[in-house]
């Protein structure tokens, strides 16, 4: 789907059930493309065992807790 920046504002009832049938939407200013909505994949659901910090206890792991804290909480980049 193709939208305006006047569409996202009047027609973003439109723009979010395209994002609900999974259709990217195509940003428009002028005529040329300014930007790409894309829907948000639900499958952000991970399995609790496969979590790194599952079953963690000071004696059965090499490294320390704090160290496992610190590279969990690492900036994204």
């Amino acid at each position: 789907m193709n939208a305006s920046v006047v569409d996202l504002r009047y027609r973003m009832k439109d723009i979010l059930k395209a994002l609900d049938r999974n259709e990217t939407v195509t940003i428009m200013y002028h005529g040329k493309k300014k930007g790409i909505i894309t829907p948000s994949s639900s499958s952000n659901d991970i399995n609790i065992l496969q979590h790194p910090f599952f079953g963690m206890t000071a004696d059965d792991t090499e490294e320390s807790v704090e160290t496992t804290v610190d590279e969990l909480r690492n900036g994204r980049y």
